[in-house]
């Protein structure tokens, strides 16, 4: 099993990148990180991490679920990257496990898979707005599951987010 976890180049949240790390590790799932180019990204809390391969690299067939990490270099470099959304529509059609945190749901709201589902996202005007134009049924919990869709609300939530993921992924293997 295996999955990729994207993230922006710049200012991705710290946090929503290491506990889903953590929890893939511990669980056994191996991963690769993606990000708009391959090389370092930087978090908003000054962490690095590098990114292997870039959108571009990642064919959907080799994984078993997608993972967008937040941040407010979300809004800024994966919001409008139609690469990232084709990614997200095409693992969403054949059922693997879709997961964003933080500002992230945003890009499935964009893919258009939200629709008429059950999402979360982080608390700003602007993500809202662009929730309930994808058509998403915003939920006040911090974690919200719906069908093979997880969403999560920010840092706070990193943990349980990271928990649902490695459920919803040895779920599929049971």
């Amino acid at each position: 099993m295996k999955v990729v976890i994207a993230i922006a180049p710049e200012k991705y949240r710290d946090e929503e990148l290491a506990e889903p790390v953590a929890a893939l590790n511990s669980a056994g799932i191996a991963f690769d990180i993606a990000s708009t180019r391959p090389g370092t990204c930087t978090g908003m809390l000054g962490g690095k991490t590098i990114a292997g391969i870039s959108f571009d690299d990642i064919d959907p067939k080799n994984y078993n679920g997608l993972i967008i990490v937040g941040g407010s270099g979300c809004q800024t470099h994966l919001w409008e990257d139609d690469l990232l959304v084709r990614l997200a529509i095409c693992f969403f059609e054949t059922g693997k496990v879709v997961a964003a945190i933080c500002l992230a749901p945003v890009v499935l709201a964009k893919a258009g898979i939200l629709k008429q589902k059950k999402a979360t996202v982080y608390d700003s005007p602007v993500a809202v707005l662009e929730m309930k134009k994808g058509k998403a049924v915003l939920v006040g919990h911090p974690v919200v599951t719906d069908g093979r869709i997880i969403t999560a609300n920010g840092p706070p939530a990193a943990k349980d987010f990271a928990a649902a993921v490695v459920k919803e992924l040895k779920d599929e293997f049971r």
